[in-house]
């Protein structure tokens, strides 16, 4: 095992909310002295790698480097004006489809530039692993980059088009320089199909970063909401994207028989259905505009008595809310939109699982919270979702990265 560092890009670290930015400072913290790699700078700043000791690069570094990301950023630019030209649905479908084709490329590119970068900074590295990777033009990316690595593929938005698959092709030897990691089995079975010279293998991306609420954190966020103690709360958080279930929990919330604080957090809202909630007899609203930071995201948590998530059936991709409620020992209210996140919480007293779509079988669990909070998690509900500690997720990569370098020696 290679005793260099351990080299994290994150691609998405300029984007504000989510848990690519806490994944990306655990395992930087988890690993002393890792080389992380932000082509576009880190949403708040590099203040919470600096006690690990990273070494945070965010700009290229070499020629190589350099050309790829202004390529990338030519690219993107690109992308920006062929989405507003044939926005219009009077376009054939392959123009409307021809700007996301081009994002593709800049982000194969980018991650390219960001690959060349980390031939730069570590020459050995322990693992050189893609955070957030582009679903498409895998084998490309290694090839241009140089470097063999690990790519978290999170879900599949676009898929290949003639012209970009021809480019994949080109590359497809490439491909055996990289392992695909799919946080979920339903991810990997959407992408495999379309990759299936691609390595790949389920691996949960979010970590257990070993800082749960504390009491005293409860009883602040309580007060900071001006919500009692003996009241009930549900926290809704992240964006409202089209896989998200609103349509049921807005049904829901019409049906409640007993009051409930309902804490929402995140970007994009919907302020119509905000502006009907707030009308409900027994719903009180709480709205706490996105993106926030991670301070902001514990507060709202820790006000609630149960955090509500609800996808459409079928969503099968890694929910970092349900991740966010065990490390943070959160209860949790969740749809059956995912069989094996089902399966995975069966039996779990600190979670309450209800049909998807079903808003009569969701009402009746926020109702039920007026009887007294639920059961928190305890100290193996990371264990439930498959969640692992930081020390593990960094160990687990290493040596998958090493499995990868022996292979094509």
């Amino acid at each position: 095992m290679s005793t260099g560092p351990l080299v994290l890009i994150e691609p998405q670290a300029h984007l504000g909310g989510g848990h690519h930015q806490r994944t990306l400072t655990a395992l930087a913290t988890a690993r002393p002295g890792a080389v992380v790699i932000t082509p576009q700078g880190i949403a708040d700043g590099p203040g919470p790698l600096l006690p690990s000791g990273a070494r945070v690069a965010t700009r290229p570094v070499g020629p190589a480097a350099k050309t790829l990301l202004a390529a990338a950023r030519a690219a993107e630019r690109l992308s920006t004006v062929g989405k507003r030209a044939f926005r219009s649905r009077r376009w054939p479908l392959p123009l409307r489809r021809l700007p996301h084709q081009i994002t593709l490329v800049a982000r194969c590119l980018t991650e390219a530039g960001c690959l060349r970068t980390a031939r730069r900074l570590a020459s050995q590295p322990a693992a050189v692993v893609i955070l957030s990777a582009s679903e498409a033009l895998h084998g490309l990316a290694a090839l241009l980059g140089g470097t063999p690595h690990l790519r978290f593929v999170h879900e599949l938005v676009t898929t290949e088009d003639s012209p970009v698959r021809l480019l994949g092709r080109l590359a497809r030897r490439s491909e055996k320089r990289v392992i695909a990691l799919y946080p979920t089995t339903a991810v990997r079975d959407r992408l495999s199909p379309f990759f299936p010279h691609l390595p790949g293998r389920v691996r949960v991306f979010a970590v257990d970063d070993g800082q749960p609420l504390t009491a005293a954190e409860r009883d602040g966020a309580r007060a900071a909401f001006t919500i009692s103690s003996s009241a009930a709360a549900v926290c809704l958080i992240g964006g409202w994207w089209p896989y998200k279930d609103i349509a049921t929990i807005d049904a829901a919330l019409a049906r409640l028989t007993e009051p409930l604080h309902v804490l929402v957090c995140g970007t994009p809202l919907d302020d119509a259905v905000l502006e009907r909630w707030h009308r409900l007899p027994r719903v009180r609203v709480h709205t706490v505009p996105g993106p926030v930071g991670e301070d902001v995201l514990r507060l709202v948590y820790a006000a609630a008595d149960a955090a509500v998530v609800a996808r459409c059936p079928g969503t099968g991709k890694e929910s970092g809310l349900v991740m966010d409620a065990a490390r943070l020992r959160v209860p949790l209210i969740v749809s059956d939109h995912d069989p094996d996140l089902t399966e995975g919480l069966a039996g779990q007293r600190w979670a309450r699982v209800v049909p998807a779509g079903d808003p009569c079988a969701l009402a009746a669990a926020l109702d039920a919270l007026a009887d007294g909070p639920p059961e928190r998690p305890g100290l193996k509900a990371p264990t439930a979702v498959d969640m692992p500690s930081a020390t593990e997720q960094a160990a687990y990569l290493i040596d998958t990265y090493t499995e990868l370098i022996k292979e094509h020696r």
